[in-house]
């Protein structure tokens, strides 16, 4: 019993995992990421792009549960949530599946994927022209 209390305290206090960087192979505009995300956790991707280029978002789940949010250069993760402005129709409590845009800055954009209900399983498509 006191080292499944022992455990469970651990994984507990374990940090979310640390935000990846997209990064695009040479020559290519796009990048595929895949991963999983628990339920009430959340995986976060940085992408550099610059104002005027357009990005396009598709993600995709086996039981059709990951969403995602995009912010503007600056954003970054606290304790409460995502610090940071949201593009218009990929925001919080807009969770999105299918997003494309023209970028309104330079900068590092932050794309945090999260999971509607129970852990997605996600294939999350970038393409930056």
């Amino acid at each position: 019993m006191r080292r499944a209390l022992l455990l469970a305290a651990l994984v507990l206090a374990t940090p979310a995992a640390a935000q990846q960087e997209i990064r695009f192979a040479r020559g290519a505009a796009s990048a595929v990421m895949e991963g999983a995300v628990p339920r009430g956790e959340r995986a976060t991707y940085s992408l550099g792009a610059r104002a005027g280029q357009t990005m396009t978002l598709r993600i995709a789940a086996p039981e059709d549960n990951a969403v995602f949010q995009i912010y503007a250069p600056g954003a970054r993760i606290t304790p409460d949530g995502v610090a940071g402005t949201a593009l218009k129709g990929a925001g919080e409590g807009e969770d999105a599946r299918q997003w494309q845009g023209v970028l309104p800055a330079d900068g590092r954009y932050l794309i945090v994927v999260g999971a509607t209900r129970g852990n997605a399983t996600y294939r999350l498509q970038v393409a930056i022209r």
